[in-house]
């Protein structure tokens, strides 16, 4: 069962399954000195980087035929022709056999085989046909399906897709032509662009960097990010990973901006040559696939203790051990559910395109099981609970009054920083551009930037307008500005900034923020353009001192109309809703106020540093609203709320959010994400909206219920058939059913499940998080699968009293009557357990289900009534046997009703 579910989006994972691989390597590796990362490299590849690596720039460009300005159209079409796509081998579609093979192979098919080959070496031509049929049918049909679905995943997959900027020469132009590319579209020779949360697409040559801290955690196992340098500073010995101007497949941009010259792609690269052996040692299960690899397991264990009983009991009482032999067999061949494979596969692909018809993009099947299970959402504010539309709504200088100077510098910090522009950037931009633009741009050349970065939450540009100094303008959070800032400005004044006018300040700030606005601080310094200025020797964050704070840009973000139905709509599905957000107290109150969150006390960041683990664990299960969130502290949360027991989402759009998204139960993310946060994702959004995401949960949850029916049906009617032949083969002077008749019964019942993943789910199990427990499915079976058994019975007492089937020459009837029984009970009871209601009357299948059903026990009841019954051995049965088959039936769905609703009162129903 480890290969039901993988090979259905194999190709749609690429970038999910390379940081995942990437941990299997590590960990398949275990740790490594310093110096010996690439030692399982191939000797080819790391001798490949480490001579990039050593190249001067200029060659290495010309050698592959590229500039600083990137690589022509017409070149990077005739290397994709050749290089073919920027994809590992093992993401490509598997060849029609070998997919076939994959359906085929699974233990149930495996033992179903053995069988049929036993029944053809004892010249039992129909049990080996019949069972023969069952391994056709099953593989068959989940090959049909798979491949469907396979065709689905790839027009998923067009949805939410990564892209990199790459840099195209512009003819006449002094400046490359920046366009995005798809991933798999990239070359050797292709110079990229990179910034904060940009994924890195290939093994990459540095060009040039600032400030470039890179996250290796999934290559190295190092949490802390690296900073990476556009010349090797280090020793020629070390290892390929150690090198500064090296960036590799699978890693991520921290902070900084950059430029690269990619120098291998696809199997080529670093992870592309280790995929094959990583792929080989992954040994790894989901808690998904290990709760039906135990399902699995567990009535192939039950199988196995179960046949062997039937043929000593049979052999005993009636002698003949090879008719038990055969008789054993088929028990075996009952009990095993050969349609698990594809009913699984089924229910989770069909769910998995009604999610995206609901703009919900499921990337790895088994995140449906989290995302029915989910019971607490961990979400930020901004384009969750507001609208995503971010206006600049005042520009303030230190003491609230207008001004026109400010809104300049945050201009001009917006429109020259290359890094992570945000929704904030971009308000200032659009706010400004009709007053300032022309003027801006033509006044002002850049000379440098300090990127954005988590840990300072602010962001420098240098400029200067031909005069003899530059302009260092920071823009940030209040907190962050105002601890490098030692004056304030005043119209033409610049006071000290003493506790009277921090306290002004932070008055004036609290009262933008009461409002619902989102106060950014700007601050600037003059600072001397002198000969080491001049050759442009790099500026950093220690030039972020001695600001003088100019004042504020507040933005209004106001909340979704939509934004209280959702979340009323999600409390109504069993979902608590936490906000986690890096604003300030007072904007979260006021933005949770707004949409209905009883916010309670507003819990700050600091105050979650001073807690252990333990006293977390108790703090977020007191509290809905955390503010001045770090990235650290949002992975804490998540963890401590799964630490309690919770099944716990996050969802996230940014490279802070990445930590989280690994850390949740199930990750979700939108399609206009950063690239980083997309990888780290289960699940992506087309829409960022509760509404929605409250959509896909109730689709999960369908989905997963469909799942968990056939389950149950499969274990609970299994565990009755064994119990009922027990019970026969201990008294009946003969078989109560002969081999052929119980895989025939077999065949004709698995069919009739065929339709599981399309049937209706009542809305009261929609309402609560569903979870997957195999030790309630033991419990179920136990309790239910006697109740057909007890029919069974009094089917035998009716065939051999009432119409005196109580010989060996009269075994035909007999047979036929249970076969019929038997058959028509199974098929009602998928009816009677599917819901906690009424069926038919107040909870009716889905019309497939219904007519599949009907179709087979019409075909149940043909069977001994029509001309081929002497080919399946059976005898047609007499017109006063169904009153009595009806009176079974309707006593049989009266007595599972009334265990049923005593059952749910003492367990709960799911």
């Amino acid at each position: 069962m480890k290969n039901v579910l993988k090979s259905l989006f194999e190709s749609f994972l690429r970038s999910r399954r390379m940081l995942h691989h990437f941990e299997r390597w590590q960990a398949l590796l275990g740790p490594k000195p310093a110096g010996t990362a690439s030692a399982a490299m191939p000797p080819g590849i790391a001798q490949a980087l480490s001579a990039a690596s050593r190249a001067d720039a200029a060659a290495l460009l010309a050698s592959l035929h590229s500039s600083p300005q990137g690589m022509a159209e017409d070149e990077a079409l005739a290397l994709r022709r050749q290089f073919g796509g920027n994809e590992v081998r093992h993401e490509q579609p598997l060849p029609w056999w070998t997919h076939l093979w994959q359906c085929y192979r699974n233990p149930f098919n495996l033992l179903l085989t053995v069988l049929a080959l036993v029944s053809y070496v004892t010249e039992d031509m129909k049990a080996a046909l019949v069972i023969g049929s069952m391994v056709v049918l099953s593989t068959v049909l989940r090959f049909l399906q798979e491949s469907r679905s396979g065709k689905a995943a790839e027009r998923l997959k067009a949805m939410v897709s990564n892209t990199a900027t790459v840099l195209r020469p512009t003819p006449g132009a002094a400046s490359a032509l920046r366009i995005e590319v798809p991933m798999r579209d990239l070359v050797p020779g292709d110079v990229i662009a990179l910034s904060a949360g940009d994924m890195i697409p290939a093994d990459c040559r540095l060009l040039a960097a600032k400030d470039l801290f890179i996250s290796q955690s999934a290559l190295t196992g190092e949490a802390m990010p690296v900073e990476k340098f556009c010349s090797d500073r280090g020793s020629h010995e070390a290892g390929v990973l150690e090198r500064d101007n090296l960036l590799f497949m699978g890693t991520s941009v921290v902070s900084g901006t950059a430029s690269a010259l990619i120098v291998h792609t696809g199997n080529h690269t670093f992870f592309g040559a280790l995929a094959q052996r990583v792929t080989a040692a992954d040994q790894g299960t989901s808690a998904f696939q290990a709760g039906i690899n135990r399902v699995s397991w567990v009535l192939i264990r039950f199988m196995l203790v179960m046949a062997p009983l039937v043929l000593v009991i049979n052999g005993l009482a009636k002698g003949d051990w090879w008719e038990a032999a055969l008789f054993a067999l088929s028990i075996a061949v009952g009990l095993t559910p050969e349609m698990l494979p594809m009913i699984v596969t089924a229910a989770l692909a069909k769910g998995a395109v009604v999610m995206s018809r609901q703009k919900v993009i499921v990337k790895r099947l088994e995140a449906i099981h989290n995302f029915g299970a989910m019971d607490v959402l961990c979400t930020d504010k901004t384009g969750t609970l507001t609208q995503d539309r971010i206006v600049l709504e005042r520009h303030t200088n230190a003491w609230g009054e207008a001004s026109d100077h400010v809104l300049q510098m945050a201009y001009l910090n917006s429109f020259h920083q290359t890094g992570l522009k945000n929704l904030l950037d971009k308000a200032v931009l659009n706010h400004a551009e009709v007053r300032l633009e022309t003027r801006l741009q033509t006044a002002w050349r850049k000379i440098d930037e300090v990127p954005f970065d988590f840990a300072r939450r602010r962001m420098s540009v240098v400029v200067e307008n031909g005069g003899s100094e530059h302009l260092l303008v920071c823009k940030g959070a209040l907190e962050e500005i105002l601890s490098v800032c030692s004056s304030v400005e005043r119209g033409d004044e610049v006071l000290p900034l003493d506790a009277g006018l921090l306290a002004r300040i932070h008055a004036i700030a609290s009262e933008l923020n009461t409002q619902g606005l989102r106060v950014v601080a700007v601050a600037s310094r003059v600072l001397a353009a002198g000969t080491q200025r001049q050759a442009q020797v790099a500026y950093g964050v220690a030039d972020e001192t001695a600001l003088t704070l100019l004042g504020y840009v507040a933005f209004l973000d106001p909340p979704k109309e939509s934004t209280a139905p959702a979340l009323r709509a999600l409390a109504e599905h069993g979902v608590a809703v936490k906000v986690l957000t890096g604003d300030n107290e007072l904007v979260a109150r006021k933005v949770c106020g707004d949409v209905g969150i009883e916010v309670g006390r507003v819990v700050p960041g600091r105050e979650i540093e001073e807690l252990d683990d333990a006293g977390l664990r108790t703090l977020v299960e007191r509290h809905q609203v955390f503010a001045k969130l770090t990235p650290a502290h949002k992975e804490r949360i998540v963890r401590a709320l799964h630490a309690n027991g919770h099944v716990v989402g996050f969802m996230g759009d940014g490279i802070n959010d990445a930590p989280a998204l690994r850390a949740a139960d199930i990750g979700i993310s939108v399609d206009s994400a950063v690239d980083v946060a997309k990888e780290s994702a289960d699940i992506i959004l087309l829409e960022k909206s509760l509404m929605v995401l409250e959509q896909g949960v109730v689709e999960g949850r369908r989905t997963f219920a469909n799942m968990l029916k056939y389950i149950k049906l499969t274990a609970s009617s299994n565990f009755g058939n064994v119990f009922s032949v027990l019970v026969a083969s201990a008294f009946l002077p003969f078989l109560p059913m002969l081999p052929l008749h119980l895989l025939v019964q077999n065949l004709l019942y698995g069919v009739s499940q065929i339709a599981i993943p399309f049937d209706n789910v009542d809305a009261e199990f929609l309402r609560k998080p569903q979870s997957w427990s195999p030790a309630d499915l033991g419990r179920f079976m136990l309790f239910f699968g006697p109740l057909s058994s007890v029919f069974d019975i009094l089917t035998y007492a009716v065939m051999w009293f009432a119409f005196s089937a109580n010989t060996v020459a009269h075994q035909a009837l007999f047979q036929s009557g249970w076969f019929i029984e038997g058959l028509l009970s199974q098929t009602l009871v998928v009816h009677l357990i599917r819901t906690r209601k009424i069926p038919f009357l107040q909870s009716r299948a889905a019309w497939p289900l219904l007519a599949m059903g009907a179709a087979i026990a019409a075909a149940g009841i043909w069977l001994p009534m029509g001309r081929l019954a002497h080919y399946f051995r059976l005898q047609a049965l007499p017109l006063a046997y169904f009153p009595w088959l009806a009176a079974m039936l309707a006593g049989y769905a009266a007595l599972t009703q009334a265990v049923k609703g005593w059952y749910a009162r003492r367990f709960g129903w799911q």
